[in-house]
């Protein structure tokens, strides 16, 4: 190379060029020499190259500057090494400087880009001092993994001074059971870095010097530098947050066990009732209070007649459940009065309209299987379906009036006939309900799941089971209660006889003499005297006060004798005391001590009173003699 074209290059260089000989004496520089040490070039050219060195280096450079002259390669000067120059006015300045040999006739020089970084320096001084101030450990690594830089916070977290971490891999501090998967985590970051939470959803734990573990938080965030990028995890111990999240979560456990606790108290669960076959399935939310409002009964009316009664209290939590335990304890002991179900909702209107701001959804029908009828009314309450006999599946044709609570909105309620075996199916908004779907679609997935499921079996607890299977796959999720009742109605029992009789004192007699017949024929002459006393004491009232259409209704059961007199009138029986003197007013006493229950019920044409008798056992008819029992006709209620 010419000597001109090499100064030329020499001049257009960035950096400040020194080259310097075998002595270190100075023999060429560039204009930049000149203006980063202040220095012209006179002043330079054939001075030793320690005048551009502090005074505090000088014994120690030549040394160094020999040490290259005897391994001469291209190489940055002084490698983890902080160098400074020295301007003519005596000030210092950090530089890096990159050494290259140059072979020329006259012998070896050494070529000295001296580059000044007080800038960069002054940058990452900022750059520790705010690293330092981080109120999080911060570890500072390259994409191999290696640690390049730590803060106090870090030392003081995980117990290591800072020359025990740098230059050790990352995993020094990661417990021992996930070093397998940590390479894999970090060298996924390195690929597709940006500002993130390291291990979202996961539970992260550091690991401190004396080998205790520790629950953190990681924040990745990616460093990109001249040597490559870095990453920085700001981690934070949530030891005290994570202990505090660990009582709250027991606390809202044991809540939430009170709360699930108190609402199944105040459901209950309706006893099993005779002749009736019948599934249900309550799960309460898994989100949020986990209680809500829902309840059902089943509630026999004597006769053979069963209630079957369904509701919701919108909203959730404890107060929700507390109106519910309200309503269903009102309910069930209205429907126990035999009240049509219109006016129990009327009743139940009331209820509603003095809590604030409540509104309830309720559906409330009674069954009598011996007339395969049904009476239904709804107050806001999503559609009832039937399975018939054949398996196909239809809504039942029922108005539906406004929600409990309105108020000033009468409860039309509708009489059907329903095919025996058919089985009903009651339930909440939690079961079809979703925020994604609409309502209608989903009953009617319902109703294609109630199908299939009622075709695969006729047992109606695993039908119930496929239902929610197919409605709620997934059974950790609840986000509203869910209620499902099922219920077959009955077949028409095949040993039920009525008879007609006119509203006359003569019918008393006829009527003792149907009920003895019919005894005979079904072998129960053992309960003939009661039955007999008890029936003419309801036939004597009938006629005493009431008018016709006059009914004895018989019905026998696996378990049970059940007699039903049913008159036109609206006036229900009620006790008094009678003098020992009068001839009547001991009815219900009688009823009290001798049926095994009794009741009353609303009809279209009247009233009904009913009683039902034990059927005795084999050994019970071999051992007890039946009852001698007078009967009368005077004795009847006023």
């Amino acid at each position: 190379m010419t000597e001109e074209p090499f100064r030329a290059l020499l001049e257009a260089a960035p950096d400040a060029m020194v080259i310097v000989d075998d002595d270190g004496v100075i023999r060429l520089i560039n204009a930049q020499t000149e203006t980063l040490f202040g220095y012209p070039r006179s002043e330079l050219l054939g001075r030793p190259v320690e005048i551009l060195v502090p005074h505090r280096f000088r014994d120690q450079h030549p040394g160094h500057r020999l040490g290259y002259s005897a391994n001469q390669q291209v190489r940055p000067m002084g490698a983890n090494l902080e160098l400074y120059g020295l301007r003519k006015d005596g000030a210092e300045f950090p530089v890096e400087i990159s050494l290259s040999p140059l072979q020329t006739p006259d012998g070896l020089l050494i070529s000295a880009a001296v580059r000044d970084v007080s800038e960069r320096k002054a940058a990452e001084a900022r750059f520790r001092a705010l690293l330092e101030a981080a109120p999080d450990a911060i570890v500072i690594v390259d994409d191999c993994g290696t640690i390049q830089l730590v803060n106090a916070q870090t030392e003081a977290l995980f117990g290591y001074r800072r020359e025990e971490l740098l230059g050790h891999q990352v995993e020094i501090l990661v417990p021992q059971r996930f070093h397998h998967h940590h390479p894999s985590h970090r060298h996924g970051y390195v690929d597709n870095r940006r500002v993130r939470p390291m291990g979202a959803g996961l539970d992260l734990y550091g690991l401190r010097k004396d080998g205790a573990e520790f629950p953190v938080e990681i924040s990745l965030s990616p460093l990109e530098t001249p040597d490559g990028t870095l990453v920085s995890a700001a981690i934070r111990d949530v030891s005290e947050r994570k202990a505090a999240e660990a009582q709250l979560a027991e606390l809202y456990e044991q809540q939430r066990h009170v709360a699930l606790t108190l609402q199944r108290s105040l459901m209950g669960s309706p006893a099993p009732l005779p002749g009736m076959d019948a599934s249900h399935r309550y799960f309460p939310a898994r989100q949020g209070p986990g209680v809500g409002g829902d309840w059902f009964d089943l509630i026999a009316l004597g006769g053979g007649r069963v209630g079957v009664l369904i509701g919701d209290v919108m909203g959730r939590g404890l107060e929700a459940a507390a109106v519910m335990g309200q309503l269903r304890s009102a309910s069930h002991a209205l429907a126990k009065t035999g009240m049509p179900p219109w006016q129990l909702m009327r009743a139940l209107d009331a209820v509603v309209s003095e809590l604030p701001d409540q509104l309830v959804t309720c559906c409330y029908l009674i069954l009598d299987p011996d007339d395969s009828a049904l009476t239904v009314c709804s107050a806001g309450h999503l559609p009832v379906l039937l399975v018939d006999p054949t398996g196909q599946v239809r809504r039942l044709p029922v108005p539906v009036s406004v929600p409990l609570g309105v108020g000033e909105v009468p409860h039309q309620e509708t009489r059907l006939t329903v095919p025996p075996t058919s089985v009903l199916a009651l339930y909440t908004d939690g079961l079809v309900e979703t925020p994604t779907s609409d309502i209608e679609e989903q009953i009617d997935a319902l109703a294609i799941a109630l199908e299939k499921a009622t075709a695969d079996t006729p047992c109606l607890e695993a039908s119930a089971d496929a239902v929610l299977a197919a409605l709620l796959p997934d059974a950790q999720d609840y986000a509203d209660d869910v209620t499902l009742l099922l219920a077959r109605i009955p077949p028409a029992p095949v040993t039920a006889v009525s008879a007609l009789l006119p509203a006359q004192p003569v019918s008393v007699g006829a009527g003792r003499r149907f009920l003895r017949r019919t005894l005979e024929d079904w072998d129960c002459g053992n309960l003939t005297d009661t039955a007999c006393l008890l029936t003419s004491e309801l036939l004597t009232n009938s006629v005493r006060h009431a008018c016709d259409p006059l009914r004895l209704r018989l019905r026998r059961t696996r378990d049970e004798l059940h007699i039903e007199v049913c008159d036109g009138s609206p006036v229900l029986p009620h006790a008094r005391a009678a003098a020992p003197d009068e001839e009547s007013g001991r009815g219900l006493a009688l009823l009290d001590q001798l049926a095994a229950t009794w009741g009353t019920l609303p009809t279209q044409e009247g009233k009904a009173v009913w009683f039902s008798l034990p059927l005795p056992g084999p050994a019970q008819l071999q051992e007890e003699p039946a009852a001698e029992v007078r009967t009368t006709d005077r004795n009847g209620w006023a």
